[in-house]
């Protein structure tokens, strides 16, 4: 046998034993939570992630068994806000994370730990082109939902065309149900509204035949069917829900929580005021980390919150808190209280909380759904209204507020919906809807569980033999 067969055989034996992935995520909380718990779960199971996110959110990731990289996006000292806008942000990154995603796989390339695939987020498809350049294996990793996932997929086949015209008739697609106009992201009904948001949408696909693995964070009994309908153009394994081991399977210890928050949560302030509350007597709204509310629709939400069946819990972002009424802060007196931002698993996990009032976010979305609490959705924008949707219409485990024509959710139709999931009959049709998801959730990702198991077949497939880490 010649050195360099010696050579090769030596590295092939050392991406055998402990196969080293590097995981690249979006760096917002929506992305980096799930593909960091996805990190988890790999490390769970023998494999060495190494988190490669930006210089500007490092700071903010705690997760013990995770390795973390800085990679510049061109904006170091600010991040998104820096570069003002999705266009420049996205484009920068690209050139500035090619090159270091590049260093960070050099970096390792002599060790004992090389770096056999890369998991990357599918709004960079351009990290499949850096991985094929060092010859490793590339798996896209999608956010949202599988029937979001599948909407997209068609439009970027051919079989669905821009903008999407929904008029007396809904949309009808292989797979999902049928989707009325606002069960749709806004932008496919106006592209350009949001043309470099949508362009990151249906850029996630331009590559992705040559993706060695495509994973979503989703599970077979929730969307197995959407899923497979797109299987051809979108081969995707769901591998979720991926929501911190304690409140699903609890086999990863101490998993108590995502292991990155971007704002400083505040908790102990929150404990005391619910643990005085009666169990599930408390509305918990939360309308997630990007989302803008106008005034007109928080002055609203107010008036409803005042005048609701429940004590409340409302985290308002300390930008967002200059919209709140006149006097409001001082009326609430006793019936709610006001945070910028808290550890939302606990708050969901603690019994005084009866119902979840969401923008409908794909992880606030998961995260509901796992740990069984009842939900009110007033999904704002893109995405949202999709999972809107599947919450009240297929999967019964909330209502949808409708908006009036200027697109408020007014204080009356709020009150209305608050009653529906906390009282009467239909409540306790919900209350055993989530009941039953949450079981299915936890069974998804518990061992030998469809979730579990297209996990173990990834690691089985980058594992040729079983070694130590």
């Amino acid at each position: 046998m010649t050195e360099s067969n010696i050579e090769s055989n030596s590295k092939m034996d050392k991406h055998a034993a402990c196969p080293h992935v590097i995981i690249l995520p979006y760096p917002s909380q929506g992305h980096i939570n799930p593909l960091l718990q996805f990190a988890k779960r790999l490390a769970g199971k023998g494999l060495r992630p190494t988190v490669a996110t930006t210089h500007y959110t490092t700071n903010f990731i705690r997760a013990p068994s995770v390795a973390v990289e800085p990679i510049s996006d061109g904006f170091d000292d600010g991040g998104f806000a820096q570069a003002r806008n999705e266009g420049n942000f996205l484009n920068s990154f690209k050139h500035n994370g090619s090159k270091s995603l590049s260093d960070i796989i050099g970096k390792y390339e002599s060790t004992d730990h090389p770096v056999r695939c890369i998991i990357y987020d599918a709004f960079f498809p351009w990290a499949l082109d850096v991985a094929r350049r060092h010859r490793l294996l590339a798996a896209a990793f999608f956010t949202n939902s599988a029937a979001v996932c599948a909407i997209f997929s068609h439009i970027h086949g051919g079989t669905l065309s821009l903008p999407v015209a929904v008029s007396d008739k809904p949309l009808l697609l292989p797979g999902l149900p049928e989707l009325n106009s606002g069960d749709l992201p806004g932008f496919l009904r106006a592209p350009e509204s949001y043309p470099a948001y949508l362009a990151m949408k249906l850029n996630q696909f331009s590559n992705l035949d040559r993706a060695d693995f495509v994973f979503d964070n989703s599970f077979q009994a929730l969307e197995g069917q959407e899923a497979k309908s797109v299987a051809e153009k979108w081969p995707a394994r769901l591998i979720g829900p991926m929501v911190p081991s304690a409140y699903l399977d609890g086999r990863i210890e101490g998993d108590k929580g995502y292991g990155a928050s971007l704002w400083k949560p505040l908790t102990e302030p929150l404990t005391a005021w619910l643990g005085a509350r009666e169990p599930a007597s408390v509305a918990y709204i939360s309308f997630g980390s990007m989302v803008s509310l106008t005034a007109d629709q928080t002055a609203e939400i107010a008036e409803a919150l005042l005048k609701g069946p429940s004590d409340f819990l409302w985290i308002v972002r300390e930008t967002e808190l200059k919209k709140l009424p006149e006097g409001f802060t001082e009326a609430v007196d006793g019936k709610g209280m006001i945070v910028p931002w808290c550890n939302q698993l606990e708050i969901l996990a603690h019994p005084a909380v009866g119902c979840f009032v969401t923008h409908c976010g794909w992880n606030s979305t998961l995260e509901g759904l796992s740990l069984g609490v009842p939900m009110v959705a007033v999904p704002q924008w893109a995405d949202q209204m999709t999972d809107a949707k599947f919450i009240e219409g297929i999967w019964g485990v909330g209502v949808r507020a409708k908006e009036d024509e200027f697109g408020i959710v007014r204080r009356e139709e709020l009150v209305r919906c608050l009653k529906e999931v906390t009282e009467g009959e239909k409540s306790l049709v919900i209350r055993k809807n989530v009941r039953k998801w949450k079981d299915l959730a936890k069974a998804a990702m518990d061992e030998g569980g469809s979730s579990d198991r297209a996990i173990d077949e990834f690691v089985k497939e980058l594992m040729i033999d079983k070694g130590t880490c």
